[in-house]
């Protein structure tokens, strides 16, 4: 499987990053939490500021006009019908007042909403509209804009030179006027569609004429921009290590700045470049940040790309089944929006799942469609991958004309942009044509090559990686330096110090020489000797607060004070179960505290006691259920103690209104791509509303030290571990879901 990098976003200015050097679940929930609300609640201030203009500008005038058309512009990533109501209102009153310049302006925002919503007709129509009224204004801006969109229109229709005309042309007219930042943006432009020629060189020197322009001007965000753009063209040369550098500096700032679909842009882009890298959680993880914010901005172009992407994932992963799902809904919508470019790419991605499913006409069908499609727009990237998936798929029918035809055109493209990954596939393709032709010279040749090219992307991947094991080896080598030299001087001065114990003084001066050395010695041992006391008293203190968590003196005493209650109400039947109960309980909780990891049987018995008992207490009774899937055998899994039962407490004392009736709390265990999933749903308020209680502190506390331990664990068991809260008003549903990734171990059946 293969995905392609994304290219900045035409008809924006900006692209972003940050170098996010672990990229673990939790920093994950982190950076979907903070584009969640702080980009969110400064979009909302401003949209309420001119809410607010607007309500105290009762006047129909110019003014109004351009007011309604910045409301309309600041709801366009949030509320897209919002958008559309604002811009049509602006253009109706714009026309009222025969207010040129407006009713431009508000066709051009009409133009760009109808563009996200894939209505690329109505888009070129409005745009159409407004370039006439541009012209008769004389107005150079509205001109760039209007040439701007309508470069953006031929592009995404995949007419890559009429975009590029249409830039051009505003290129000429930015230099004539002399406006500098028009051009740069222009040079930006022009490069991505020579981009999706294929014209690789040509780009680059573009994009280098715009980051010179941008550099002149102090223009940061632009030349992130070109950063990405520069970051695409490594990425689809197998300079995964460039490509990286470039998207992690883009993504920094973007998270910095709050610009949301930059983000999205940059996080997409540096999951190829791990996917490349097959480090397939990674890919996801970005994969996921991408996909929730275009799915927030309703941009179901991207929606359809990072789909198609995450079905790749899976089909790599041998998950047909997901793999299939994704890559029909990214196809699907794809169609909706009549996208000639995302059609080609989501046909070679399902090309290539057929064939890894062993269903070779299938394959070829999909492989075809994207050949068909990409020659239409000229996109010689995705033709590269269709002759090539052609091929290899001949190959396996052995039909070895038609193979050899499409590897030498996949193989001349491949060559003709410099596409390392598909120089390799297609020259080991070629290797076994030539090789059951019985043509061995010829599959010899192209296995060399094949092997020479493929040493040299081993190269690449594996520099920084190199490079570590280097830094490491020299620090090793001067730690094994400085103990000869301390050994040394150890023997010089227990050496002198006998040749001079003859004099008292000489004598005195070796005793201090011996000391200094054993000191400096002692301090060097009893300096590691704490570094691993105070990592071991980490893990103590984090289970130690665990444990105060989940077994709390207000829960026992509250226990026995309902036994001692039941007993003076002579309920003996109920009295012995629950003392049954609890006893049972406080012995499981104290027998799973001592060791570090219990059998998962063990843990689920401790959770089930701990539910009955709370239920026999309680005025209004849970539905509780415990479901564990089938393919877990809960004998055989070990995990650690007393991870889930704080999250069950939360749910109780925090979850639900005092007038609750039906109250539900339910736990799920799963066991997919190798991962132990727990989840501990509730109908209760929701996490929203109890963070605006005031009494939240033992909820973060219960969080925080759970994920402070799986931290720890994570490190122990050389998987992931984390935890994610989240309210379930997102699924349309009432409530909390916790959702826990759990380290594990498997006894071995013997």
């Amino acid at each position: 499987m293969h995905f392609l990098c994304k290219i900045a976003n035409i008809g924006t200015n900006r692209i972003t990053s940050i170098f996010w050097n672990q990229n673990s679940p939790i920093q994950i929930f982190i950076l979907i939490f903070l584009l969640t609300t702080s980009a969110v609640r400064a979009q909302s201030i401003k949209i309420d500021s001119l809410k607010k203009e607007l309500a105290f500008h009762t006047k129909k005038d110019t003014a109004k006009v351009n007011l309604l058309i910045e409301l309309s512009k600041s709801y366009s990533t949030s509320d897209i019908n919002r958008s559309n109501e604002k811009a049509q209102e602006a253009y109706d009153l714009a026309k009222k007042l025969n207010y040129k310049k407006g009713t431009a302006n508000s066709l051009l925002r009409l133009s760009n909403n109808a563009l996200r919503n894939g209505e690329r007709d109505n888009a070129e129509n409005y745009t159409h509209k407004a370039f006439e009224i541009c012209k008769e204004l004389k107005d150079p801006d509205c001109i760039y804009a209007s040439y701007t969109s309508l470069g953006k229109i031929a592009y995404l229709n995949g007419e890559f030179d009429k975009a590029t005309d249409f830039y051009n042309t505003g290129l000429e007219l930015s230099i004539k006027n002399g406006d500098s930042l028009v051009q740069a943006n222009m040079y930006n432009h022009i490069g991505t569609s020579r981009y999706r020629k294929g014209n690789f060189d040509e780009a680059i020197e573009l994009f280098k004429k715009a980051a010179d322009i941008s550099e002149q001007l102090g223009e940061e965000k632009l030349n992130l921009d070109i950063l990405n753009n520069i970051g695409a063209i490594c990425l689809n040369q197998g300079r995964y290590t460039e490509a990286l550098t470039y998207f992690n500096k883009c993504l920094s700032i973007h998270i910095a700045n709050d610009e949301k679909e930059d983000i999205a842009v940059s996080s997409y882009n540096i999951s190829a470049v791990y996917y490349e890298l097959k480090q397939y959680d990674k890919t996801l993880d970005h994969l996921d940040i991408a996909l929730n914010i275009y799915r927030e901005l309703d941009d179901k172009k991207q929606i359809s790309r990072t789909l198609i992407n995450k079905g790749a994932v899976y089909a790599d992963l041998k998950d047909f089944e997901n793999a299939l799902l994704y890559m029909t809904k990214s196809i699907n919508l794809s169609k909706e929006i009549n996208d000639k470019t995302e059609l080609s790419g989501g046909n070679f991605q399902l090309g290539d799942l057929y064939f890894l499913m062993d269903q070779p006409k299938n394959a070829l069908k999909h492989y075809k469609a994207c050949l068909e499609i990409s020659e239409s727009i000229e996109d010689k990237i995705y033709s590269c991958h269709a002759h090539i998936g052609l091929a290899k798929t001949y190959v396996s029918l052995k039909n070895y004309s038609n193979a050899i035809i499409h590897a030498e055109n996949g193989k001349k493209i491949a060559n003709e942009l410099e596409l390392l990954p598909q120089q390799i596939l297609v020259y080991k393709t070629m290797a076994t044509i030539y090789s059951a032709k019985g043509n061995y010279k010829k599959a010899l040749e192209s296995h060399q090559q094949f092997k020479l090219l493929n040493d040299s992307l081993f190269n690449k991947e594996n520099i920084e990686k190199i490079a570590q094991l280097e830094y490491e080896y020299k620090y090793k080598q001067a730690l094994d330096s400085a103990s000869i030299r301390e050994l040394k001087l150890t023997k010089t001065v227990m050496s002198t110090s006998q040749d001079l114990a003859k004099t008292k003084q000489n004598y005195l001066w070796a005793v201090i020489g011996i000391l200094v050395i054993s000191i400096l010695s002692g301090s060097l041992v009893f300096y590691q000797k704490y570094k691993n006391v105070k990592v071991k008293n980490q893990n103590i203190i984090t289970e130690q607060r665990l444990l105060r968590s989940q077994m709390t003196p207000h829960f026992i005493f509250n226990s026995l004070s309902v036994l001692q209650g039941m007993i003076l109400n002579k309920e003996e039947k109920k009295s012995i179960t629950y003392l049954s109960k609890f006893s049972k309980l406080l012995r499981l909780v104290l027998e799973n505290s001592r060791d570090k990891i219990v059998p998962l049987i063990q843990e689920l018995d401790a959770i089930d006691n701990y539910m009955i008992l709370q239920n026999m207490d309680a005025n209004s009774p849970y539905d509780y259920s415990l479901v564990v899937d089938e393919n877990i055998n809960i004998n055989l899994f070990l995990v650690p103690p007393m991870l889930i039962q704080p999250f069950i407490e939360n749910a109780i004392e925090h979850a639900f209104s005092i007038n609750q009736e039906h109250r539900e709390i339910e736990v799920h265990l799963s066991f997919n791509n190798q991962k132990l999933s727990c989840t501990i749903t509730d109908n209760g308020v929701g996490i929203d509303a109890m963070l605006q209680k005031t009494n939240t502190k033992k909820k973060s506390l219960a969080t925080t030290i759970t994920s402070e331990r799986l931290n720890l664990l994570a490190k122990d068991f050389n998987m992931p571990g984390s935890v994610f809260v989240e309210d379930r008003k997102k699924y349309n549903e009432q409530g909390t879901k916790v959702t826990l990734i759990i380290p594990y171990k498997i006894i071995k059946n013997s």
